[in-house]
């Protein structure tokens, strides 16, 4: 059995074209294990995010692994791939506002305003975030850590941070 297929557009315009005005959106920089990629498009599909950037990618979306991971949902999620500084740029020039998730920020995710146009962006457990999502115009938000442990799985902190997204957008109940 051969199958060809062709790899679907991942550019900032194509995902320009599929996302409403105030969207909710995930960024993921230097992503490094793709099934931490394939299982945070499945949360964005769960949780009704409205795309996702990766950023700097040190792994291939289009990586079996990925797609395994995602149940498919890498089909469905409005997706690009663009480097760090670009994204910065164009989530500003429309408008949404971007919360970065930091070991050491003061802001609980509980407290911030997760609702209107975001983009929560998430860095590699390696690494964290690089500068590009410091600064003017970025809010640092934090998941409180009660063990041993700085910091969660990738996947399991998008979950986290998504779902109180839509928690705060959806309301009470």
């Amino acid at each position: 059995l051969l199958v060809v297929a062709r790899i679907p557009d991942t550019s900032l315009d194509a995902i320009a074209t599929r996302i409403p005005a105030e969207p909710l959106l995930l960024v993921l920089e230097a992503v490094e294990k793709p099934g931490n990629l394939g299982a945070v498009l499945r949360t964005a599909d769960g949780a009704g995010v409205d795309g996702v950037l990766v950023a700097d990618p040190r792994t291939d979306p289009w990586n079996p692994n990925a797609i395994r991971a995602s149940m498919g949902t890498v089909f469905s999620v409005p997706l690009a791939v663009v480097d760090a500084s670009t994204a910065r740029e164009w989530l500003r020039m429309r408008g949404v506002r971007t919360v970065a998730t930091v070991v050491d920020a003061s802001t609980s995710y509980t407290e911030a305003d997760l609702t209107g146009a975001v983009a929560i962006a998430l860095g590699s457990e390696a690494d964290g975030l690089s500068e590009a999502w410091r600064g003017p115009g970025v809010s640092s938000v934090r998941i409180p850590m009660r063990g041993i442990a700085d910091s969660l799985n990738l996947s399991a902190s998008a979950a986290i941070l998504a779902y109180e997204a839509r928690r705060q957008r959806d309301g009470p109940g």
